[in-house]
C-alpha cells in the first residue's frame, strides 16, 4: 500500500507518536511524506520515507498529483485547524483529490488510528 503522511506543524508531534504507534504495520507499506515530516519520521523513527517538497512549497500538490495518477492508497494529513495556512488553496486541492478519486483520508489522529487498524485488520 502507498501511505501518504502529512502534518501542520503543530501536529508533527502528533504524527510521529502515531507512527510510533503503528511502526511495524508502516515499515511494511511504502511512505511518502511532505518535507518536514518525512525528515523527522526518518529521523526519529529510522522509516524508509519518500521525502516530497513541504506543503508550503508544493509538497501537498505533489501528493496530490500521486493520488490523482493512482499512486498513493492512503492519505494521513493530520492538520491544525485552529491555524490559518499560506497554502490552504493546496491543502483543500488535496483534500479534493481524495474525494474525487475515492481515496481515505484522515485528517485527525482519531480518524488515523481507525484506517491504520483497518489496514492491520486486511492484512490479517
Amino acid at each position: 500500500m502507498n501511505i501518504a503522511l502529512i502534518a501542520h506543524d503543530a501536529q508533527k508531534n502528533g504524527m510521529i507518536a502515531l507512527a510510533r504507534d503503528y511502526l511495524e504495520l508502516l515499515r511494511r507499506h511504502r511512505l511518502v511524506a511532505t518535507g518536514t515530516t518525512g525528515a523527522r519520521l526518518c529521523a526519529e523513527l529510522g522509516l524508509a520515507v519518500e521525502c516530497l517538497r513541504s506543503g508550503p512549497l508544493g509538497g501537498d500538490l505533489q501528493i496530490g498529483a500521486r493520488l490523482a495518477d493512482g499512486a498513493i492508497d492512503l492519505v494521513i494529513f493530520l492538520r491544525d485547524p485552529m491555524t490559518a495556512q499560506p497554502h490552504e488553496p493546496d491543502i483543500s486541492a488535496l483534500l479534493r483529490a481524495c474525494d474525487v478519486h475515492d481515496v481515505a483520508c484522515a485528517t485527525n489522529i482519531a480518524t488515523a488510528r481507525r484506517l491504520l487498524d483497518s489496514v492491520r485488520a486486511a492484512a490479517g
